[in-house]
């Protein structure tokens, strides 16, 4: 009795609607939660050079550019982490860890999202099209840095909290010294969220060779967090200071702090999915802020900054 002949067909190529879902994928657009700690520093940065009243055109302009800068930055990381995200439980079926793009697509989507946001920055005054190109070489060196360095978050705060200056400059065409310290907060911000984000990936890191803060502060991640809380909180309240805010303000930043808290309870064992939903939870902190600093001027219309 003869065998079954076995067929060996060529691989089916995938098809367009498959290929945009790996596209989405590598650009997170399935999980914005990067884009809104990308954008409530912008906004709140926007109010307050704008005294409240923010010019919609150049508001319209920072939102779409934090989309695509926000997207450009996960395909340029995934470029970086190609060969370490297969290896951790949380990333590996990233589209390019899985082989569902390739690496040089991953540089094309960096350079195609970045041009159109540099595109976008150009209706707007010189001085901030010369800080855009500080923007978009901090998304450049981000990803690579946590191979170098236990602090790779510094420069994501860096690349992340940009948006500050450049807001200051689109619509007062200067930067107050009180504007750096709320970049400042960003920065700290960012160390917050992101060593949480780490916490996940910790055990993982430390077999591959990652480095993270998650890694640096070890046992002590808890108390360092918190006092980074504690003075990004300050910073935000000197800051409201001196642009003359009122109470609803503050009553954003308690709210703030309550869910600061929240934070703390949630990282307090350092259980991974716990610590995830620790690092999520900073969208309603980025939203808290927000949404006092609007009703700030909702109800002092004439307070000037």
């Amino acid at each position: 009795m003869s065998l079954p002949e076995i067929k060996f067909g060529t691989p089916r190529s995938p098809t367009w609607r498959e290929r945009l879902d790996a596209y989405v994928h590598l650009v997170r657009l399935h999980k914005p939660i990067g884009i809104f700690l990308l954008m409530w520093p912008a906004l709140w940065a926007l109010w307050l050079a704008g005294d409240g009243h923010p010019p919609w055109g150049v508001v319209l302009i920072f939102i779409a550019g934090v989309v695509l800068m926000r997207s450009a930055g996960c395909a340029i990381n995934d470029f970086a982490d190609r060969d370490f995200d297969a290896h951790v439980a949380r990333t590996n079926a990233r589209p390019l860890a899985v082989g569902r793009i390739t690496p040089a697509e991953a540089i094309g989507v960096f350079l195609v999202l970045s041009l159109v946001a540099f595109g976008l920055v150009l209706l707007l005054n010189w001085q901030t099209v010369a800080l855009s190109v500080v923007a978009v070489s901090l998304a450049a060196i981000y990803p690579f840095m946590k191979r170098y360095t236990h602090v790779p978050q510094l420069f994501l705060g860096a690349a992340f909290g940009w948006a500050v200056p450049m807001a200051f400059m689109a619509i007062q065409e200067t930067i107050p010294f009180w504007a750096w310290v709320l970049f400042v907060a960003t920065v700290v911000w960012a160390l917050i969220y992101d060593t949480e984000y780490a916490m996940v990936d910790r055990e993982d890191d430390l077999k591959i060779g990652i480095k993270s803060t998650a890694i640096l502060f070890g046992r002590h991640d808890r108390l360092i967090i918190g006092a980074l809380q504690l003075l990004m909180l300050l910073m935000l309240a000197w800051v409201g200071l001196e642009a003359a805010r009122g109470w609803a303000y503050f009553a954003g930043l308690g709210a703030a702090g309550g869910l600061s808290l929240y934070q703390q309870w949630l990282i307090r064992d350092q259980v991974p999915k716990h610590c995830f939903v620790a690092f999520l939870n900073n969208n309603y902190f980025g939203m808290a802020v927000f949404i006092g600093l609007l009703l700030d001027y909702l109800i002092h219309p004439a307070a000037t900054g």
